[in-house]
């Protein structure tokens, strides 16, 4: 959290509660879980530690991602501005993982692939066939609340990507529309394109995310965390811009455009 965050309840940067009370300069002892109020003191060392891993995504987002003055929003997934999302570094990838955070450094949910078999597992460390193979995810928010679903299925030549809400129901299609040049990707609703991602350069390193209209509502950066991290790891790390309040089915299928790119996308290139 940083010296400009306003006092208020937030996801508690501990995991042990559901939410604890930031003071405007500090963490306080005041935790919550389901509304029940309780007191938990935490360590001076733990609260530094904290801050500068806070500090460390709001570097990402205005260094990296030249994104200055960004407001912290509600906390949630559909709440905020601005969405950083930074893969788990690991030297042999066999479950992709995620973290996603606010403007301010808060974490907001989690993004974990599920429903791998072990021969899948073992399929992925000796071979070179991740793209072509089922990948599916769940995102969570702090207390452990499914948000959303993603479902690649294992893909020929081009990606697509189901998007489901926290119901397991379908809310629409993320779909590869070409696979020479500058990659885009269409959302489709009920066979109904609302709304698309294009890259800006054929590595594919940013997008630009639009309407129907072709009207950029939201951009996606990738930001690097270096040539030996990219050297020795799989990581991948993204800052998404929401520039307006969207409407759904568009914003639910926005956000989930920067939690899948890396599937969607990148894994095509490893």
């Amino acid at each position: 959290m940083g010296m400009t965050t306003p006092a208020d309840w937030y996801p508690d940067p501990t995991q042990r509660f559901q939410m604890r009370y930031w003071n405007g300069t500090s963490w306080t002892e005041h935790v919550s879980t389901n509304s029940v109020a309780g007191v938990d003191h935490l360590p001076a060392a733990a609260q530094t530690q904290q801050d500068i891993e806070a500090n460390k995504i709001r570097q990402q987002v205005a260094d990296k991602a030249g994104i200055v003055g960004a407001a912290a929003g509600g906390g949630t997934l559909f709440t905020e501005a601005v969405l950083v999302v930074n893969q788990k570094a690991k030297i042999i990838e066999v479950t992709n993982q995620y973290t996603v955070f606010n403007s301010a450094g808060q974490q907001i949910c989690t993004v974990n692939e599920v429903g791998q078999s072990t021969a899948k597992k073992v399929l992925r460390v000796l071979t070179n066939v991740d793209q072509f193979l089922t990948h599916k995810y769940e995102i969570r928010d702090n207390a452990g609340q499914l948000q959303m679903g993603l479902h690649r299925p294992a893909k020929f030549l081009k990606s697509s990507v189901i998007v489901s809400g926290a119901d397991g129901q379908e809310i629409g299609t993320i779909v590869q529309e070409n696979m020479i040049g500058k990659i885009h990707f269409g959302f489709l609703v009920g066979g109904q394109k609302i709304g698309a991602i294009r890259a800006e350069n054929w590595r594919a390193w940013n997008f630009s995310i639009e309407d129907a209209t072709g009207r950029e509502v939201a951009r996606v950066t990738k930001t690097w965390e270096g040539m030996v991290k990219a050297a020795f790891t799989t990581a991948d790390n993204y800052v998404m811009q929401i520039h307006e309040q969207l409407p759904q089915p568009l914003l639910s299928l926005v956000v989930a455009s920067a939690l899948c790119i890396d599937t969607a996308l990148k894994q095509d290139d490893r």
